[in-house]
């Protein structure tokens, strides 16, 4: 097949877990079809472009820049969506330029399937009936579990205000695609209830097994670690509950145990709560995860905030470490509870699992074992994009579709 792929970023570097995935699925696709890829990019970000190659034929793409949260350059995009129908979330990645690059591309080739990759890359996208939607998440999910989980009224009215919005946008988005892919059958059976779809199929979540298993010895690092993107909202909120409520308990117990947070962009919420805490590491942007997690005892998904599938818990999985989360943080994913991961929801339970964990090492690498063979028997990259692809094959754009106008 010829597949444009349509994304709101380059996938390098690899620092979250949205960037592995659509890495993992578009580098298994590329092997066997001819992939053009279509994106925003960071101008500072060199990496992406070098490495396009690596997953496609072709590309094209816009220079755009997305405010980080904290940054003045968001406050005007802030004051805009309050009177913007489209979510916060999704118009800031919205490019005019990117949006005729696409036309143009849509209007000269013969695609036999394009993929709308995220929700935040449909409004650079003029006919969405004819793209395959990939929803890494129920956005909607994600706002509403914020609302839930706010202690600020302002915040509160503010999330209540983008799950709307987010709700009415995503579900029109949903009814618009020729289909939708979701992460797991729990976002599957959530977006056919939440929006009234019937088109939509689960794919899982593959992970590569050899790129995370350990290489030689390994350099301890702290007790536990904690990985991803923390300027995320829900890595965030993750991250402050088990230093305030979690970390404390685990303490009571076990005084000398130390707490590694790696990942890009810190919020200041995780940076306050982190300050003057003995054994607590906030590193910030990290060229490879991977040490960190070799470097670990157990690895913690506190997770109360969130949709889709944390990719993260494969990646735990597939380099040897034991994962505590919580039922949210492992939401969507195979597992079987007390067997290959432990499952923890009040704080008091968690901190127990974790000091379990630490204590007793049988049990640690129990866990890890069982952990490592599941991911290398069920969820390889290979397996999970045959389902992929036959999604689109099914749903091969008709030769006869009207192409879009060109716009100078």
């Amino acid at each position: 097949m010829k597949i444009l792929w349509i994304c709101p970023f380059f996938p390098h570097p690899i620092d979250c877990g949205s960037h592995i995935r659509t890495l993992g699925t578009l580098e298994e696709l590329h092997k066997r079809h001819e992939i053009h890829f279509a994106a925003l990019i960071d101008p500072r970000n060199h990496e992406g472009l070098q490495r396009s190659s690596e997953y496609s034929s072709r590309h094209i793409y816009a220079e755009h820049s997305a405010p980080r949260r904290g940054s003045l350059g968001l406050i005007p995009q802030l004051a805009s969506s309050i009177v913007n129908p489209i979510p916060l979330g999704v118009f800031r990645y919205s490019s005019r330029k990117l949006r005729h690059q696409i036309d143009a591309l849509i209007a000269t080739e013969h695609y036999d399937s394009i993929v709308c990759d995220f929700l935040t890359s449909a409004p650079n996208v003029t006919d969405m009936g004819q793209c395959v939607l990939f929803q890494h998440n129920v956005e909607t999910t994600i706002w509403q579990r914020h609302v839930e989980h706010s202690r600020s009224l302002l915040k509160k009215l503010f999330f209540q205000m983008q799950a709307r919005k987010t709700e009415a946008y995503e579900g029109k988005i949903c009814r618009m695609a020729k289909h939708v892919i979701a992460v797991s059958e729990i976002d599957a059976s959530r977006m056919k209830r939440m929006f009234g779809i019937e088109n939509v199929t689960s794919v899982s979540t593959g992970v590569d097994v050899e790129y995370y298993a350990p290489r030689g010895a390994v350099s301890p690092i702290s007790d536990i670690v904690f990985s991803g993107s923390m300027d995320a909202l829900q890595n965030a909120d993750a991250v402050v509950y088990f230093l305030s409520e979690v970390l404390p308990l685990i303490r009571d117990r076990l005084p000398g145990t130390t707490f590694t947070i790696a990942g890009r962009a810190p919020d200041t919420s995780v940076l306050k709560a982190a300050q003057g805490l003995t054994g607590v590491c906030v590193t910030g942007n990290v060229e490879d995860m991977r040490p960190y997690l070799w470097g670990a005892k157990i690895s913690i998904v506190p997770m109360r905030i969130g949709g889709g599938t944390r990719l993260k818990i494969y990646g735990c999985m597939a380099s040897g470490v034991p994962v505590v989360s919580t039922t949210v943080g492992a939401e969507g994913l195979r597992y079987t509870d007390g067997k290959d991961i432990v499952l923890a929801d009040d704080p008091g339970d968690f901190a127990a699992a974790c000091v379990r964990l630490l204590s007793d090492d049988a049990a640690r690498h129990t866990i890890a074992h069982n952990a490592l063979m599941r991911v290398r028997n069920e969820f390889s990259w290979e397996a999970v994009i045959r389902e992929f692809e036959a999604i689109l094959e099914n749903n091969r754009i008709s030769p006869n579709r009207p192409l879009p106008q060109v716009v100078p």
